[in-house]
Formats: structure tokens, sequence, C-alpha cells
């Protein structure tokens, strides 16, 4: 989703894109075009990489962070070295907010995947983001298929893929820049809260529960480690205004 809102805001600034992913798009862009790559095996890096100046790295897998080790660290690995190989100029990666203090095995993924751009052989900046709308989305409508919706109490900044790629796309203008300032939606709000915000626009009649959480990651969401501080970027449109646009029923549906 956030590859997607990238791609879009640098073709409309009038930059010549390439998306490189294993497989075409099933939308094209009209003003990019498509390199199939393969960031597990390094398949097609160098050749699409030729003539870069930058490289916006939106790159995501499912699952835990062994899962997702091959793509964000290793694969991240291979592209690095495939823009050093190339002359590539800026590496710009995405990063998420409060990945340093939440012990989840996908955040210390990510976390190797930050050394190894900052160690790495590319000028490089890192974008921290919150929360994206559509992942509290599908995470209610999953929950509410058994009839219930987390009802924590730690805070969340959720915020439009949209806003980010913004982000994004600055800071590959810009030229490096190191660590930027973190970009969330333009308010925080407890899950519970937000999970309710989510019942009545989806019109959904769901038990809200607080559901257990292990301790040290208890401790650390009740701390407000996913929410940015002053220095972040903030951008419209909030969690609610989101759900209520046309374009949420059809992403929901």
């Amino acid at each position: 989703m956030l590859g997607r809102a990238v791609v879009a805001e640098l073709v409309r600034r009038g930059h010549d894109v390439r998306v490189l992913s294993r497989d075409p798009p099933r939308r094209p862009q009209p003003g990019s075009t498509h390199h199939a790559v393969d960031l597990v095996s390094g398949r097609g890096l160098r050749d699409a990489l030729a003539g870069v100046d930058a490289v916006v790295e939106a790159a995501n897998t499912a699952g835990s962070g062994r899962k997702a080790a091959p793509v964000l660290v290793d694969g991240t690995r291979r592209l690095l070295a495939a823009g050093a190989l190339e002359g590539v100029g800026h590496h710009v990666a995405i990063s998420i907010v409060g990945i340093d203090a939440v012990p989840l095995s996908y955040y210390r993924a990510k976390l190797a995947q930050e050394r190894l751009v900052e160690q790495g052989p590319l000028a490089w900046s890192i974008v921290r983001a919150t929360q994206f709308h559509e992942l509290l989305d599908w995470l209610f409508t999953t929950t509410a298929r058994a009839g219930i919706v987390p009802a924590m109490g730690f805070p969340l900044a959720p915020v439009d893929p949209r806003v980010v790629a913004g982000a994004l796309a600055d800071a590959a203008e810009a030229g490096p820049g190191g660590r930027l300032a973190p970009v969330a939606g333009p308010q925080a709000a407890p899950l519970g809260e937000l999970a309710r915000t989510w019942a009545r626009a989806r019109d959904r009649r769901v038990l809200a529960l607080r559901l257990p959480l292990a301790p040290g990651m208890r401790r650390a969401l009740a701390s407000g480690a996913l929410v940015p501080g002053a220095d972040a970027v903030t951008g419209a449109p909030s969690f609610g205004d989101w759900l209520r646009a046309p374009h949420a029923t059809a992403i929901a549906a």
C-alpha cells in the first residue's frame, strides 16, 4: 500500500519512476515502468538500478521477524550492494516509530534493516512512520469476525500512507539527510477509542475487550512507544475521516 502511494507521488512530481517488484503491478501507474527483481535471490537488481539516482525502499513481507528477515534484512543488504555497484547516490528507507522500545520480532528485523542502511555503502535517509490506517482497518475487520475488537488503552497515531509517501518523496528530492523527522497522523488516541470509531463507521455490533499482552509489551505500549514526539511531521486525514471517505469502503470490501 505504501509503494503504490510513493509511486503516485513521485510521478505527480515529474520524476522518472521505476517500480521494482517480483510481479508487475495489477494497476500500473502511468509515468512509471516495471522492473522484475527479487530481493531474496538478488535477481534483476543491478539491471533495474542502472542509472538510478535514488532508491525509495518500501519493500515488506508478511509474518514474524524470522520470516521477514530474508526480505527486510538480507534483501536490504543485497539492494544496498547492488546500488553501490551501479552508483546509486541515495537510499531512502521507511521504518516504524517505536521499534527500539516494543519487543516484537518483526520490529527487531526492522531495527536490523535500519542498521544495515546506516552502516551501508550508500548515502542514506531513514523516515519512521506510525501505523497505517489500513492496518487498523484490517485488524478490526479481522477481530470483528469473532464479534470483538481490541480495546486496550495504549495510544496510537495512525497515518494515511499518502502522507508518508509525501515525506519519502521530500526525502528523495532533498538528498541524504540521515534520520529524518518521524511521520504520524494528525492525532493520537487510545486503541479502544479507535476501535469504537471503526465500529461506528462500519456499522458493526462488536464487543470491545481488553486483550492480554505480555508484560514487556504492555509496559512499552502503555508508555506511548508507538506515538512520536513533538518533532513529528503530521498530516490529515484522521482515522475517522479516512474511514468516512469513499475509498476506505472500497479498500475494506
